[in-house]
């Protein structure tokens, strides 16, 4: 018998060693399919931009070789391309490594993972590609497709953030802006004041009180606004005083003969220069209130110590009382404010009318120059017609180089027309106008949304707090694509947005949804349809689905080819009617 060499016993015995690792590895990848993998969710989803993946896997017993390795990688195979998430590594019993133990008796293991979404992957398999080794054999198996495509609804918002208009508005008193608010005014009130004063204790009249010069202008006053083409004298008020001092029953009938004698002369001055108004008069007993405010203005020593006295008691006769106990102050009162409220007060109440809209529209097209701030946005305001809205920005910002809001609202314009990059430098230059104006800091949130920033976006919202009902709009929009859908609800609030009907899909509330889209007053919104047809898939509601999707494509006939293959509506994919609305 011949014998075998050293060399060759030991050749025979590498080859043995490597045919059994071999094999292993073998029988492992044929019995692949043993392997349980169950995925979460079933049908892969996109939200908040990422694509979330949980694996559950189970081996059976007599499966995985103790001195095996897996490397185990889910990956999203598409059309044009494929996105791998992490992999996860597995070992043997007898492997010397840190992995996660499978037993030869069967094992389990858990995986989470995520991959930013990209639009191509909704037609797509999720298939996990497993490399198994062995000392230095390895092996690669046959990939196991494990879930199909990725439903991507929730990256449908609609991504029209709202801008705000810049005008002269003022706080309401919650100290936030009231859109109702405008400087310009068509009709303006205005009004002139003079005073006849009186000796203590008369109500006669003195001529050299209606020879004073801002008596004789009042008349003068009056007379134009009767006379103007574009004003209106409303009325004349009379308003008779005594001074607060001295027994309140003779100061009550004391300021009504002076109210008596003031209106007989006012009356007889308006006839004189033949001005018809209406005559209206009063009279107060005692002026505390004019006292008050003629204190306030004053330099008198005691003041802050009269004032308190005012503050703390309301009884007139109280208050005199304890002013007359500062001997010393009451006697420069008396002689440098209570003279001043023995008076009739005159007014003449004029409201001053402004241009018509038409002569405002014509002047914004010819010389808009000619027109205050205030005319020239309201001209905007005159013209549905976007590129003319535009034009008299453009003009404001001419006229006006350095009013904020000629430059914010043009960008408005152009962000409304969805031209978000042309609108940024106009909002930057406003901003350079007004660095803390909220207005502005809204609208170049929504240039950051568009270009798709959001947390630059949701900053500068933030900062914007309180401009608007738009800003908790478009916080909304920040909140649906960073996947915060009950949070997205509550910022819509009352919006008719189809967003608002999109946010209750993606929190649950299907029936929620299903009356925001249809109570939605935007014209003409495709999207509207398409989401309505989303709830009655999900809700088995065929009716509602057929009759929304097609009405849907039909007014957005490229909708047709997303339908075909968006995982909403899998389990109509095969049906004629579904494939007669997306061929």
């Amino acid at each position: 018998m011949k014998k075998l060499s050293l060399k060759t016993l030991s050749f025979f015995v590498l080859a043995a060693v490597l045919f059994a690792g071999c094999s292993s590895l073998k029988k492992m990848k044929k019995n692949a399919d043993d392997i349980n993998f169950k995925v979460t969710p079933e049908i892969l989803e996109a939200n908040g931009g990422d694509v979330d993946v949980a694996i559950d896997g189970r081996f059976p017993a007599k499966y995985f070789n103790k001195k095996a390795t897996i490397v185990a990688t889910p990956v999203l195979k598409y059309d044009g391309g494929e996105t791998a998430f992490e992999s996860v590594t597995l070992q043997g019993e007898k492997v010397d490594a840190n992995n996660k133990v499978i037993s030869y008796a069967g094992g389990n293991f858990s995986y989470k993972d995520a991959v930013a979404y990209d639009d191509d992957m909704r037609v797509s398999d999720l298939e996990i590609r497993i490399t198994a080794s062995k000392g230095s054999k390895s092996l690669d198996f046959e990939p196991i497709k494990v879930a199909d495509g990725v439903l991507s609804t929730s990256e449908m918002a609609i991504n029209y953030p709202m801008p705000i208009i810049g005008i002269q508005r003022e706080k309401n008193t919650t100290g936030v802006y009231d859109p109702n608010i405008d400087a310009f005014q068509r009709i303006v009130p205005d009004q002139y004041v003079a005073d006849i004063h009186y000796l203590i204790n008369s109500s006669y009249v003195r001529g050299t009180e209606l020879k004073s010069e801002d008596v004789k202008e009042l008349y003068a006053y009056a007379k134009d606004a009767f006379e103007a083409e574009r004003k209106e004298l409303k009325n004349v008020e009379v308003s008779a005083y005594a001074s607060p001092d001295g027994e309140l029953d003779w100061n009550t009938k004391l300021s009504e003969q002076r109210e008596n004698s003031s209106n007989k002369v006012v009356a007889r001055e308006l006839k004189k220069e033949k001005v018809e108004a209406e005559l209206k008069t009063k009279f107060t007993p005692e002026d505390w209130e004019g006292f008050q405010e003629m204190m306030e203005k004053s330099n008198i020593q005691d003041k802050e110590l009269i004032l308190r006295v005012l503050s703390m008691y309301s009884d007139p006769e109280v208050r005199e009382r304890e002013i007359r106990n500062l001997s010393e102050a009451f006697t420069v009162v008396a002689d440098e404010i209570l003279p001043k409220l023995r008076r009739a007060k005159i007014s003449a109440n004029v409201d001053l009318i402004g241009k018509t809209d038409e002569e405002i529209a014509a002047l914004a097209d010819s010389d808009p120059a000619s027109l205050n701030p205030a005319e020239l946005l309201y001209a905007a305001t005159l013209t549905a017609d976007q590129n003319k809205k535009l034009a008299i920005y453009n003009s404001f910002i001419k006229v006006y180089p350095k009013d904020w809001r000629g430059h914010n609202n043009a960008g408005m314009i152009l962000a409304q027309q969805g031209k978000y990059d042309d609108a940024k430098p106009l909002f930057e230059k406003a901003e350079s106008l007004a660095s803390n104006e909220p207005i502005i800091k809204n609208n170049l949130g929504t240039v950051a949304l568009r270009q798709g920033d959001l947390d630059k976006a949701e900053t500068l919202f933030g900062a914007a707090s309180g401009a608007g009902e738009e800003v908790n709009y478009n916080l909304g929009i920040v909140a649906l694509k960073k996947g915060e859908y009950d949070k997205a609800v509550q910022l819509f609030g009352d919006s008719d947005s189809p967003n608002v009907g999109l946010a209750k899909i993606l929190a649950g509330d299907n029936n929620g949804a299903l009356k925001s889209l249809e109570n939605c007053t935007w014209e003409g919104c495709y999207m509207k349809e398409y989401f309505k047809a989303v709830v009655g898939a999900r809700t088995a509601k065929e009716n509602l689905m057929y009759e929304s999707l097609e009405k849907a494509v039909d007014m957005k006939p490229e909708l047709k080819e997303k339908a075909a293959t968006d995982l909403e509506f899998a389990k109509y994919w095969d049906d004629a009617k579904f494939q007669g609305i997306v061929k």
